[in-house]
């Protein structure tokens, strides 16, 4: 029976195994279908799995150069373009659409030889926090089906976390890979903004968004990191510092001289669960301060966070979901004999859900003349403050420490009906994409309730090296600390 733990364990199995390819292809085809009802997947493109697995196996056969990612099987969360294949951002309105080029970490993967077998359900456009917001309906935490999985990359989390796939790509705007990772109990990284492109990834907040990876351990990742990362002539925002290889160096240990920081606030924060409070920070003043310099890190601007974060992402939701109009492509309203304005309105008042609808409004209120300095012009002020503290504290510290999500995994429809309450539990994570910066979130605790729960770590831009190597330290020296189940 095929079992998987790693890219590396899987490759040796590959040289073993003359046809191992379709064996791990037709293993997750078969798990994909036993877990259906967690509705991680909108689609499964399962013959042409097969197909691609039949031909990487006859090229090992041939001794052909193999890619990094060679037979590597991955799932894609449904907003990132696959040409000829069905692309929806989970909504309504862009029903029946497909995509007509690569992104280009779909260039990337396929170039490296992966397979990629389906796409994933996620929030409808990126935007929730628990993946009940999608036109597919919910997706279900497979730890407990009670539970929400997180979001908007919820699918792409529950797809490792279940075990249908070796790793899989969302997109991380304010937590959206970190925080379905720590509900899940699977590893989420955010890259630093620019190191992956953003070609082909359907846009929420421009100056947000950034391509993620799932994973159940740090070389995997990297590996994958490695392989979708780097500059990219297609994407403006694609930056041209050069990539590390991260693969050949994260299991060298990090010098007992890095300096870990970890915020006061963020840990003293009303907000936070009181059991993972007492555990995350008896973790670090026992354990993490064992093998590195440790410290309290102020930080007055928390509370200006989500206000933040919230009017700057609506504002850009705003302006690139106008294009979805219904006369182009995608859903458009069966009535007829009326005006081009009503066309419009009522193509996007039925083809819009109902969260994506409020981040529209919002952000065209904040937008509009008689509020821009009030609210847009203030966030942008509140960015910058923040930008230029993030560069006070890396001056003294190599990594930051905070909680990942304030709670484990709630239950279904808990939060649904508070939209309050749900941008608020965004506290933790979208602090990295307002700054740009690379962060983690390692499954490392057990709450009481049975759900599992991580500790987010970052560091400053483009030092995913680093990150790599304290995280692969954490989960290889603690990773039973509080979760028996890792």
């Amino acid at each position: 029976m095929f079992s998987f733990r790693s890219i590396k364990d899987y490759h040796i199995f590959l040289q073993n195994n003359v046809d191992g390819c379709s064996i791990a292809v037709k293993h997750y085809l078969s798990k994909i279908e036993e877990k259906k009802h967690l509705n991680s997947f909108v689609e499964v493109y399962a013959e042409e799995a097969i197909k691609k697995a039949e031909q990487l196996d006859e090229k090992r056969k041939e001794g052909k150069p193999l890619g990094e990612l060679h037979g590597v099987v991955v799932a894609l969360k449904d907003i990132i373009s696959y040409k000829d294949h069905k692309l929806s951002a989970s909504s309504k309105i862009l029903e029946n659409f497909t995509a007509i080029y690569h992104a280009t970490v779909v260039e990337r993967l396929l170039a490296a030889d992966a397979i990629i077998i389906g796409r994933n359900n996620c929030d409808e456009f990126a935007m929730g926090s628990t993946n009940e917001n999608s036109v597919y309906g919910k997706v279900l935490n497979a730890a407990d089906e009670t539970r929400v999985p997180g979001g908007s990359s919820g699918g792409s989390a529950v797809s490792v976390q279940a075990g249908l796939c070796m790793i899989s790509l969302g997109s991380d705007t304010g937590g959206s890979v970190r925080q379905p990772a720590d509900f899940c109990g699977i590893i989420g990284l955010k890259p630093t903004y620019g190191r992956v492109s953003r070609y082909g990834l359907i846009a929420y907040g421009s100056s947000f968004d950034q391509i993620g990876i799932f994973g159940n351990n740090i070389p995997d990742v990297a590996l994958a990191l490695n392989v979708i990362g780097g500059h990219d002539e297609l994407d403006a925002s694609s930056s041209l510092v050069e990539q590390e290889e991260y693969q050949n160096q994260i299991e060298k240990t990090p010098p007992k001289t890095l300096r870990v920081g970890y915020l006061k606030d963020a840990f003293n924060h009303e907000s936070l669960d009181s059991e993972m409070k007492t555990k995350l920070i008896d973790f670090i003043k026992t354990q993490v301060s064992k093998d590195f310099t440790v410290e309290e890190v102020d930080f007055e601007y928390l509370d200006y966070i989500v206000p933040a974060y919230y009017v700057l992402t609506t504002a850009e939701a705003s302006s690139n979901l106008s294009r979805f109009d219904g006369v182009k492509y995608g859903f458009r309203t069966l009535e007829k004999d009326i005006s081009l304005k009503e066309l419009y309105k009522k193509t996007r008042s039925q083809g819009f859900g109902k969260e994506v609808k409020r981040r529209i409004l919002l952000g065209t209120f904040v937008l509009s003349a008689g509020y821009y300095d009030a609210y847009f012009t203030k966030a942008q002020q509140v960015r910058k403050m923040l930008i230029e503290k993030t560069k006070l504290i890396f001056n003294d510290l190599d990594i930051l420490i905070l909680p990942t999500s304030p709670s484990p995994a709630f239950k279904i429809g808990d939060k649904i009906d508070d939209p309050i309450a749900m941008y608020l539990a965004d506290i933790y994570t979208v602090y990295a994409n307002l700054v740009g910066i690379p962060a983690i979130s390692l499954p490392l605790f057990l709450h009481s309730n049975g759900m599992p729960f991580g500790i987010q770590a970052m560091t400053s831009q483009f030092k995913e090296l680093s990150l790599f190597q304290f995280s692969h330290h954490l989960m290889q020296q603690y990773k039973s600390y509080e979760n028996p189940t890792l």
